[in-house]
């Protein structure tokens, strides 16, 4: 058997991030050879991943980024079982390798971020591979992209909810972007305008009018025209260019964007928290 020293098992943990006592074991097993443990630890991962393909991972961190031009911005989700595990310095390590692969390639899908290259294998290699080394179930689980004349990204305080927005102009106070971002957070929009809700869901807020108004006892006729009132009122506190601006409810996003930069507004953005 080929003699293991020190030094190779602190380079193969370099490489890739398995435990001391993993290391070794798999340049034991592949006699030395550096490839063939990387390997060996690779099919642990798969092992591992195969072992908890039952367990939840409902925890984990969302994350959004902007391009160093400011026009691209990707957002990506990374599951983990526990919270303990999404705190991890490895696990974030991972999480952002991954965020910053898809800010610089803007992969048009989920399996396109997967397929792209990373370290020697591919994105959706290394998660499998860092179920091994970290133990845990590992789901990349979301990612989208925006991409327009300005692209803001924003990340609550404990890396569970991130929103990222893109605009029609660039140039305005940054702070204006910025807010604009932490109110999607906060306030949780449908829609950046009226026109852009879903029929559905136009129907459903309709019909839940309707009810409201007919267990209040109010005239069948009137019921039209009561949950017409009630959607007005949807659109208002659902749809961001609509809302009240946090900062000054006295405005409105809409109007609060074009005090800033004549024609600045929302071309779209995206939302996503992890149990909050």
């Amino acid at each position: 058997m080929a003699a293991i020293n020190a030094a190779d098992v602190a380079k193969l943990r370099r490489v890739t991030l398995a435990g001391m006592m993993d290391c070794k074991k798999a340049l034991e097993e592949s006699e030395g050879n550096f490839d063939k443990a990387i390997e060996i630890i690779r099919k642990k991962g798969q092992a591992v991943a195969n072992k908890r393909a039952d367990k939840e991972a409902s925890e984990g961190v969302v994350l959004s980024k902007v391009s160093s031009d400011g026009t691209a911005g990707a957002m990506i989700v990374l599951n983990s079982e526990t919270d303990f595990v999404a705190k991890n310095a490895d696990f974030m390590a991972l999480a952002n390798k991954i965020l910053d692969i898809a800010v610089i390639k803007k992969p048009g899908s989920l399996d396109e971020l997967k397929s792209l290259p990373m370290d020697g294998g591919k994105v959706g290699e290394k998660v499998v591979e860092y179920v091994g080394i970290i133990g845990e179930k590992l789901d990349l689980s979301y990612y989208e992209k925006i991409e327009a004349a300005h692209v803001q990204a924003y990340i609550h305080p404990g890396n569970r909810l991130a929103t990222l927005v893109g605009f029609t102009k660039s140039g305005a106070n940054v702070q204006v972007y910025k807010d604009v971002a932490m109110q999607i957070a906060a306030m949780n929009p449908v829609a950046v305008d009226k026109d852009f809700v879903k029929p559905e869901t136009i129907a459903q807020e309709l019909e839940i009018g309707k009810e409201q108004a007919r267990r209040d006892g109010k005239p069948e006729e009137m019921l039209d025209k009561i949950a017409q009132g009630k959607l007005a009122k949807f659109f208002k506190e659902s749809t961001l260019l609509n809302q009240d601006f946090i900062k000054d409810n006295k405005m409105t996003i809409k109007q609060y964007l074009q005090s800033a930069s004549k024609d600045l507004t929302v071309t779209e953005f995206k939302r996503y928290s992890l149990n909050l």
